[in-house]
Order: C-alpha cells, then structure tokens, then sequence
C-alpha cells in the first residue's frame, strides 16, 4: 500500500465512523441506514444490547432513541490501523442524551435534563464494493452523569 492509498483509507474510515455518530442524532432509521453503515455479518456489544446480522437493526436503534427527546454524538481521537482491506477502528465518545418531558415529570425534575455517557467505541471495518463498512462494533461505557432513562436503571 502506498502512503496515498493508507491516508485515503483511513480518512474514508474517520469519515465513516464520523457520519455514523452523526447519524445517531438524525434519528433517520431504515434499510439505507443499516447498509450505509454496516456489512451483512455486522455484530456489535452495546449497554443498550447486542446486534448478531442487520435484521431489526434499524427498529431496534429508533426504539433505544425514541427513549430521549434529543441526542448529540460526539467523536474524537479517532485511531485506525490498516491492514489491507481491514481496520481497527477505536474512537473515544460523548454521547448526551436529553430525556423526554414525561420522564423528566415522571420523576420531578426540569425539563432539559439529560444522561450523559462519555466512553469508547472499538470497531472493525472492512472494505466492500461499496466502500468502508462496520463489520464489528463495541460501546464500551467510561463514565456516566444523570440518571439513565427509566426501566433502564441499575
């Protein structure tokens, strides 16, 4: 590979894991989504769940967003090592999440409250005839601040 290849590479891949959390906050979930993002054999460990294949990837990620009224996904120190038409992928995250209005009632606080989790996500990507796509996906929870949303609490 040369130095040109490798930079292309790896900005294709920030630029994916980029667009993918970016994505998380547009709340746009569909079959579109799920390939723009993931190949067909896509595993991910999460808090929120496990994923094994794309079937009920894009319900099951409006469902865990449908529980906050807004979201923001942050991204940085991006850290990839190629390997041919593979890549390591780490990046660190903030990841706020606004809970909705009947929560914030339900439990007496203002509105505008919201749980915060900073962490990390490990990844695999792999090339396709489509370009870089996630083949392995983990969320690995640093810390927390508020409480999470409710039925979810520890």
């Amino acid at each position: 590979m040369d130095e040109l290849s490798k930079l292309i590479d790896r900005m294709e891949i920030v630029e994916l894991a980029d667009r993918f959390m970016v994505s998380l906050d547009e709340w746009n979930f569909d079959d579109e989504w799920v390939r723009r993002f993931h190949t067909p054999d896509f595993t991910m460990e999460s808090p929120v769940g496990d994923v094994v294949g794309l079937d009920g990837l894009a319900e099951s990620t409006r469902v865990a967003m449908e529980r906050y009224e807004r979201t923001q996904h942050l991204a940085s120190n991006h850290i990839v090592d190629l390997d041919g038409d593979r890549a390591v992928v780490r990046w660190n995250a903030l990841m706020v999440h606004v809970h909705l209005s009947s929560t914030a009632a339900a439990r007496g606080e203002e509105p505008g409250v919201h749980f915060d989790v900073g962490g990390r996500f490990d990844a695999e990507a792999v090339r396709t005839a489509d370009g870089w796509r996630f083949r392995r996906m983990d969320v690995l929870p640093v810390w927390f601040n508020g409480r999470p949303p409710i039925g979810m609490e520890a």
